[in-house]
């Protein structure tokens, strides 16, 4: 087997899982949100915080791994504008997603503390539920364009 299409592979699928559970995570969590049902909502945001951390942080781990390795093997320089601009939207991606990660862990506890004491979602809730909606449209924004400078490899400077 060609190790450079391997490792290709095991880009490319680090990217889809990346991209795909954040759609993924994305969709449950405004589903469970929508139905104002504390219980559900606190039920979705421990299974999406789950799934960040199986899917989302080993691709994450990926991504660099078989990036720097795949522009080794096709002879690419790391100073390459596409690649460095990657790097940086790369980098976006992250400042956004971490919080994410710990606005979920803390809208599971709100919502399992409303439905401990059978009361509806606190206005903190609410709040920190619209930042995280918030911060989704850059990251995926960030993600997109480095699918674009994947695919095309532009000379940007």
């Amino acid at each position: 087997m060609n190790l450079y299409l391997a490792v290709k592979l095991a880009h490319i699928l680090g990217a889809a899982i990346l991209f795909g559970t954040g759609l993924g995570i994305a969709f449950f969590m405004v589903m469970a949100h929508r139905t104002h049902e504390a219980k559900l909502i606190a039920h979705t945001a421990g299974v999406v915080v789950t799934a960040d951390w199986l899917f989302t942080a080993t691709a994450v781990i990926l991504q660099p791994v078989t990036g720097l390795a795949l522009a080794h093997l096709a002879g690419y320089s790391l100073t390459e504008s596409w690649i460095i601009a990657s790097a940086f939207l790369y980098v976006v991606t992250g400042a956004f997603w971490l919080p994410v990660v710990w606005m979920q862990m803390r809208l599971r506890r709100l919502a399992w503390a409303a439905a401990a004491a059978s009361k509806g979602l606190p206005e903190d809730y609410d709040r920190l539920f619209r930042i995280w909606f918030a911060f989704g449209f850059p990251a995926f924004a960030a993600v997109i364009a480095i699918f674009a400078l994947m695919l095309w490899k532009p000379r940007l400077w």
